[in-house]
């Protein structure tokens, strides 16, 4: 059967549903909520939140054929037993009623966007992550039979569900994931249209060393996707948060929600490393800098100096790298060589243009120095934002060089795409 979902991520930025209450529920401290409070919680989910889908999950159930107990066990182990219905003299299908009447059952709002997904094909990748976790839930909820408790609501009430339910007792239990499980749960929410902090939120992984090399960032990363955010045509970095400088180096230091701790400010470490320890004058990478930002006429003093400015960069990549994985030595990885003439031609190719747009004679000249002396992986980056942020028209010979370039550096095809398909000649 092929079902048409809702966009879950238009309406929700985190876990939804009865899996949202249910994480609601579990992160609450102190003495266990009673019925009374839950049902509340319910109501403002289903109304204030306009969560239509918890009202929808506890129907499913209800019109399930689930055994009492199956659905007991789920719950439970969701809620991290901070609410037991049995406690207050109800089975579960009496407490889902309670809940379904504060839940005013409503359509789904189309988007025209809804995933299409075959029901089999969703409830086999669902029921292959429960077993490959199944030894470790089973010891982590020794008292019941969660696991076939869970491969139930999937095979019996709805797979979407299922998934969710399965996440939640994952977080709940803190199962650690290797990460290509991970990966692989990702997909799973991506095809169903989640928010991905639904997948990711709280979830243990078993993360691999940082590696400084990575490159496969679907958003912006490194001194290029810094330079976005400092963008002097807009001030960006003083609208979004008002903040300081250094605040905005946190903010993308910080943003690696769902990829290994750390992930960002290893990458833009090693960047910054690259050209302090470059033989490019310091006129030279204040220049880099201040052109990929747009920053050129901005008053402010904080980047006049590029090598002094890498400094202050690097002070915040290192206190973020020291409070998520103490004991990662930052260090550089090995530049792709290999690739600095394919890099060159590019440059080379646009070179006029880009000297034109970015009113700096001899901007691609020093790209390819860039490219050539420090890391062409640095240079194609920077050169691609600096396309971008100039509006450099390109054909769709160089865009599609580019985006080849991009999956040999090992880059998100997002990268290239986001940045430069709106300016391909048609």
């Amino acid at each position: 059967m092929i079902r048409y979902r809702e966009v879950y991520y238009v309406h929700h930025e985190g876990d939804f549903g009865l899996t949202g209450l249910a994480g609601k529920l579990s992160s609450r401290t102190g003495p266990s909520p009673d019925a009374s409070t839950v049902l509340a919680l319910a109501t403002q989910a289903a109304r204030d939140d306009e969560d239509i889908q918890l009202g929808r999950d506890v129907r499913l159930l209800l019109r399930s054929p689930l055994p009492d107990d199956a659905l007991h066990s789920v719950w439970l182990t969701a809620v991290r037993q901070r609410f037991d219905p049995a406690d207050h003299g109800m089975d579960m299908r009496t407490w889902l009623n309670d809940v379904a009447e504060v839940c005013p059952s409503r359509a789904p709002r189309p988007t025209g966007e809804e995933p299409v997904v075959p029901e089999a094909e969703l409830r086999g990748s669902v029921l292959a992550e429960i077993e490959t976790t199944a030894a470790a839930l089973m010891r982590a909820v020794p008292e019941r039979d969660i696991v076939s408790a869970l491969g139930q609501v999937v095979t019996e009430a709805d797979a979407d569900l299922g998934f969710r339910l399965f996440l939640r007792a994952l977080k709940a239990c803190g199962v650690v994931v290797d990460e290509d499980q991970y990966d692989r749960l990702l997909a799973i929410g991506e095809r169903l249209a989640y928010p991905l902090t639904a997948v990711f939120e709280e979830l243990d992984v078993r993360w691999p060393p940082l590696d400084p090399g990575r490159r496969d960032f679907e958003f912006g990363f490194g001194l290029p996707g810094l330079s976005r955010m400092f963008d002097g045509d807009w001030d960006s970095w003083r609208y979004e948060g008002r903040g300081t400088p250094r605040e905005h180096i946190e903010r993308l230091a910080h943003a690696d929600s769902g990829m290994p701790p750390g992930a960002q400010a290893a990458v833009l470490l090693e960047d910054v490393t690259r050209l302090m320890d470059s033989p490019l004058s310091d006129d030279t990478v204040t220049a880099l800098w201040r052109t990929a930002a747009r920053r050129w006429h901005a008053v402010d003093v904080f980047d006049a100096d590029g090598r002094t400015w890498l400094r202050e960069i690097v002070q915040v990549c290192v206190e973020r790298l020291a409070a998520v994985d103490p004991v990662y030595t930052p260090h550089v990885s090995t530049p792709r060589r290999d690739l600095a003439d394919p890099v060159v031609q590019e440059i080379q190719e646009i070179a006029e243009p880009l000297d034109r747009a970015t009113a700096h004679d001899g901007m691609a000249g020093t790209l390819e120095a860039l490219a050539i002396a420090v890391d062409p992986d640095l240079g194609f980056r920077l050169l691609v934002r600096m396309i971008e942020a100039y509006g450099i028209p390109v054909t769709q010979a160089q865009y599609a060089r580019y985006r080849e370039l991009g999956r040999r550096f090992g880059h998100h095809d997002s990268q290239v795409a986001d940045a430069v398909e709106d300016l391909v000649e048609r």
